[in-house]
């Protein structure tokens, strides 16, 4: 465990009746390359996860497709039995492929089977929070998703989750999923450069639901991510630490679950992400997205 201690930045947030820490982690990358196979470095891999935790972070995100089951067989190794403070959020919807592919899998027997095997691997009774994954590797598709997501709120009556969310999901997606059941937390692209859920995230905040999102310097051009150096330089700090220092800022219900397979990037990030943006900083960073 760390003995480094750091104010983790943004504070906490309710998912349901859980509470987490605003700065997670995301276990992704703990797997090997392509997100298939165990990591190069095992020991390494559970290193960072005990640093997590050590720091002070009580939101952890995985999925059993990481790997796949990678993932979760390492946070189960390096972190069981859990403190009762910290929350594991998972996803279902999607498997593996021989080609490294995240074809979709939401039939109902998938998601029955994805529940079981994420408690078997995490080696959990209940799962805190559990996404349902829509869309492809490409992004939102439209599309009811009432019968996969039926399918969750029966497993969570049974006792075997807690809370639910949806992942890479539309905004009429998740209005349809908040009309069967309540949701915790929407799990979605966004960044500087990618605004497109602005709306849907200030509603959410209004309802206080979480909004998680993934690839948080994903998809910049060359011209906006010169922009967002230019405000890392001034302010001596890395544009990763600055795109995630404006996702804390955008709206007090965003959650972040930067992933990293390395200890000391691990603290960078937690360390980074608190410096202060100036009005200034924050107006130049807000053009790149308009």
């Amino acid at each position: 465990m760390s003995t480094l201690s750091i104010s983790l930045p943004g504070g906490t947030w309710a998912l349901g009746d859980l509470t987490v820490t605003r700065f997670g982690y995301g276990a992704m990358q703990l797997a090997g390359p392509g997100v298939m196979g165990p990591p190069a470095d095992h020991d390494g891999a559970l290193a960072v996860l005990r640093e997590a935790v050590g720091l002070g972070i009580t939101h952890i995100d995985t999925a059993d497709a990481y790997g796949p089951r990678v993932t979760n067989q390492l946070i189960r190794e390096a972190l069981h039995p859990y403190a009762d403070s910290l929350h594991i959020v998972t996803k279902v919807g999607a498997t593996r492929d021989e080609q490294g592919g995240w074809p979709p899998a939401r039939r109902p027997e998938d998601l029955r089977c994805a529940v079981h095997e994420n408690l078997e691997n995490l080696g959990l009774e209940t799962l805190d929070v559990v996404n349902l994954r829509l869309g492809d590797a490409q992004g939102p598709r439209a599309g009811s998703l009432a019968e996969a997501f039926e399918t969750l709120v029966d497993l969570q009556r049974q006792g075997l989750i807690r809370h639910l969310g949806v992942s890479n999901a539309t905004a009429e997606q998740v209005a349809e999923a908040r009309s069967i059941a309540p949701i915790v937390c929407v799990q979605n692209m966004y960044n500087l450069a990618h605004r497109h859920d602005d709306e849907l995230i200030d509603e959410l905040a209004e309802q206080g639901i979480a909004y998680v999102p993934f690839f948080p310097l994903g998809g910049f051009s060359p011209l906006q991510s010169s922009a967002l150096s230019a405000v890392a330089a001034r302010l001596h700090a890395t544009p990763m630490s600055v795109a995630l220092a404006w996702l804390l800022r955008r709206s007090p219900n965003i959650l972040l679950i930067p992933g990293t397979s390395s200890v000391a990037h691990l603290r960078e990030n937690v360390a980074g992400v608190g410096l202060s943006l100036s009005d200034e900083d924050l107006a130049e960073l807000d053009k790149i997205g308009r």
